[in-house]
């Protein structure tokens, strides 16, 4: 599944690369309410891919939802739009959770325009936030798969009962932390996740929302606060947004002090923040359903224990 809004000037490439997959597979798009032309780069690819078309922009992990109920295979891969998977990335990716009975998800290895590697996979740090590891944490080499916390969405292949089982897409998070969130819903539910580094993919990383910018930053606040509800042990989801408030209310005093000690990014701007924290408010009581359904308190506790902060 291929995710777009506004995609026009991506979305061949994207195309491009995966019709040239060396494993058969189908390919559905979602096309977010686009009006930049998208449907006629869609309409005239010749791999004419299966579109979805929605009314409104509802983001990539709306999107995602929105084409889940039309998946009828056993595997399901996420991949942006502004990203080129090498020819093998798909077989890489299938071998592994074929391989391993126990996985839920494989991730690809993301490299940024200069070869850097943005993303293996997704750690969890000891507060509670989705990173992006780079690396094997173990030090090993090679192309060998190996177990991360988490998948990183922007190119990543799942299995498709598992997903559901687990609940499926947060759709209501729009974008950022969909994938860390499904990853820690499919392990409560006893799956593992692995990344695998031979499966390459070229990504421009944020080309739809801008990396580092409010509506970034907004997303990446008030997802990581859902996140920890749905999933966390309790007492660190309650700690996390005791700090994180009382952090948002005393910014302003902070920014008396001369130097002052704030950085100056989006995430740390009063209002931003406040609105991340409206945002996780109004969506509490579904995230608290979610947490409810997906049970199993003594796993939390260890996966918490196992994860957190490696």
């Amino acid at each position: 599944m291929i995710v777009t809004w506004q995609g026009r000037s991506r979305l061949t490439e994207c195309l491009d690369a995966v019709a040239d997959q060396d494993r058969p597979h189908n390919t559905v798009v979602v096309d977010n309410g686009s009006t930049d032309g998208t449907s006629a780069v869609l309409a005239r690819h010749p791999s004419a891919p299966r579109v979805l078309r929605l009314r409104a922009n509802t983001g990539y992990a709306g999107g995602l939802s929105a084409a889940l109920r039309l998946v009828d295979t056993p595997l399901v891969a996420w991949l942006n739009d502004d990203a080129r998977p090498h020819r093998r990335w798909l077989a890489e990716l299938e071998d592994a959770l074929l391989a391993d009975p126990t996985a839920a998800a494989a991730s690809a290895c993301l490299r940024l325009e200069d070869g850097s590697v943005q993303s293996l996979g997704v750690r969890l740090t000891a507060d509670g936030h989705g990173a992006d590891i780079a690396a094997d944490p173990a030090g090993r080499s090679g192309a060998e798969p190996f177990e991360v916390f988490a998948f990183c969405g922007g190119a990543a292949l799942l299995r498709v009962a598992a997903l559901r089982s687990a609940g499926g897409v947060p759709g209501e998070f729009f974008c950022y932390y969909e994938d860390t969130d499904t990853a820690w819903r499919l392990r409560l539910a006893g799956w593992r996740v692995l990344a695998v580094p031979a499966a390459g993919v070229r990504h421009l990383h944020a080309a739809s929302t801008g990396l580092g910018s409010a509506r970034f930053h907004l997303w990446n606040e008030r997802n990581r606060l859902l996140t920890l509800v749905r999933c966390a042990p309790a007492p660190v989801a309650a700690r996390q947004w005791w700090r994180f408030a009382c952090l948002t209310l005393v910014l302003p005093l902070r920014k008396l002090r001369v130097p002052s000690p704030v950085p100056g990014t989006a995430n740390f701007r009063v209002r931003l923040r406040s609105r991340a924290l409206a945002g996780a408010v109004i969506r509490l009581p579904a995230a608290i359903r979610a947490r409810i359904r997906a049970g199993d308190r003594p796993r939390r506790a260890a996966l918490w224990a196992r994860w957190a902060g490696r």
